[in-house]
């Protein structure tokens, strides 16, 4: 059976301790004139500045280079400026809205996995060669890709991108397959990897070299 083509960036699942996922995240600020869409899913970096009650900034993420986590969930401030505490109160001004517009004339907020311990899902690209299993253990990076008006477009890059390689500041390590029904999930075009962020802003530096 071949794998479904379902791109919805980065899931996260459990940690390094075989522990699941509690649903632990932390806010971020995202300034009303940045002009990228965010979708739940995307890697996101940190913006070297906060919001006027110094709640840290975010931006989207890139293939390469460190990473401070993933968006999973998105909270419109209803306001221009700042509000304290909106993320908390939930002060939603357009409920039909599921991911953040380019350049909105609102500030939003942010739940961010920014944990180095975490471990992803992420939907491998279809282009080139595929990854296999000796890539597992290995880094590699991320691939971009647009939202698709409810959750991320972003990939894991095949080796169109980069070739899966030990050096330590490649992205992504590589964990293996998700363990999914049988059949629903094999080497290829597609293929649903486990994944942790090797190079992460709160992490082990430059990155940890693969195996």
């Amino acid at each position: 059976m071949a794998n479904v083509n379902r791109p919805s960036g980065f899931t996260p699942v459990k940690y390094l301790n075989g522990a699941p996922w509690n649903g632990q995240a932390n806010v971020y600020s995202i300034a009303a004139s940045y002009g990228t869409a965010l979708y739940i899913g995307d890697p996101v970096i940190s913006s070297s500045t906060s919001d006027a009650f110094g709640v840290p900034g975010i931006a989207i993420g890139a293939e390469t280079g460190a990473l401070r986590g993933v968006i999973v969930g998105l909270y419109n401030s209803g306001s221009t400026t700042a509000v304290m505490g909106a993320p908390m109160v939930g002060n939603i001004s357009n409920n039909n809205l599921i991911y953040r517009p380019a350049s909105d004339a609102n500030v939003w907020y942010a739940a961010v996995v920014d944990d180095p311990n975490v471990i992803f899902q992420i939907q491998e690209e279809s282009n080139g060669t595929a990854l296999a299993a000796t890539e597992v253990g290995l880094n590699q990076i991320s691939a971009t890709g647009a939202g698709n008006g409810y959750v991320s477009g972003w990939q894991l890059s095949s080796y169109t991108g980069a070739t899966p390689n030990t050096t330590a500041t490649l992205q992504l390590r590589l964990l293996g397959l998700a363990q999914l029904p049988a059949g629903t999930n094999v080497f290829g075009a597609y293929a649903k990897w486990l994944v942790q962020i090797n190079v992460h802003e709160l992490g082990h530096g430059t990155g940890a070299a693969g195996v």
